[in-house]
């Protein structure tokens, strides 16, 4: 197809194609000409999975573009390439504070939680999952809100349910760079859904406990 159908297609302007391909996010097509090139479905699928990342997931340029290159790589073994596409994404900016005391026991308590799991191929101090845990652990701390095992236990009994499940998703598509794109396009659009549902639930579960939840909104 030629570009005009491509944006036809993929419901984006041309000249948002044109920027992808100068960024390097989009496969240059086959030219036919000096001035064309024809472009197929892998570049439909492609634009999809971009702007899931970029304009779905808000995710900066330069991150996309690092995600996309993992997902090429094809040096790499599916669980490498599967770790590095998705590590890549949000929040993988999240840095704790190494001299922080109270930041240096929220990542003692993160390790004992993911040892207690089995977990011990996540302990990467590296990782934007591992970084982001132990964050949220040490703002918990400072907070005095519960985070000892007994109630992070079964938040990861959770994950592990949803990760079985999201893996069983992936595995439906058949090629291994099929399986990458949709690992990546599948976190980004199901976290926000995940999220929605739990608070939802939330709102479900009041709601059971303590009576008719009001919506402060005049019935006159």
């Amino acid at each position: 197809m030629r570009l005009a159908e491509l944006s036809e297609r993929s419901g984006l302007p041309t000249a948002t194609i044109k920027y992808y391909l100068r960024e390097q996010l989009l496969p240059p097509g086959v030219l036919v000409s000096a001035k064309q090139a024809d472009y197929g479905e892998e570049h439909l699928r492609r634009l999809r999975l971009v702007r899931a990342l970029i304009q779905i997931g808000r995710m900066p340029i330069a991150t996309a573009r690092e995600v996309l290159t993992a997902i090429d790589d094809e040096s790499l073994d599916q669980n490498d390439r599967l770790g590095m596409a998705v590590g890549a994404l949000p929040p993988g900016p999240t840095q704790p504070d190494q001299d922080d005391r109270a930041t240096a026991a929220a990542r003692r308590e993160a390790d004992l939680l993911l040892d207690s799991l089995g977990w011990t191929n996540c302990e990467d101090a590296s990782s934007g999952p591992y970084r982001a845990l132990v964050t949220a652990l040490a703002a918990l701390a400072a907070l005095g809100y519960p985070h000892d095992l007994d109630h992070l236990v079964p938040y990861a009994h959770q994950a592990t349910r949803l990760a079985a499940h999201d893996l069983d998703m992936v595995q439906e598509y058949e090629s291994p760079s099929e399986q990458i794109e949709a690992a990546v396009a599948l976190t980004v659009l199901y976290e926000p859904i995940l999220l929605s549902l739990r608070r939802l639930a939330h709102a479900r579960e009041s709601t059971l406990r303590h009576g008719t939840r009001t919506t402060g909104r005049s019935t006159a």
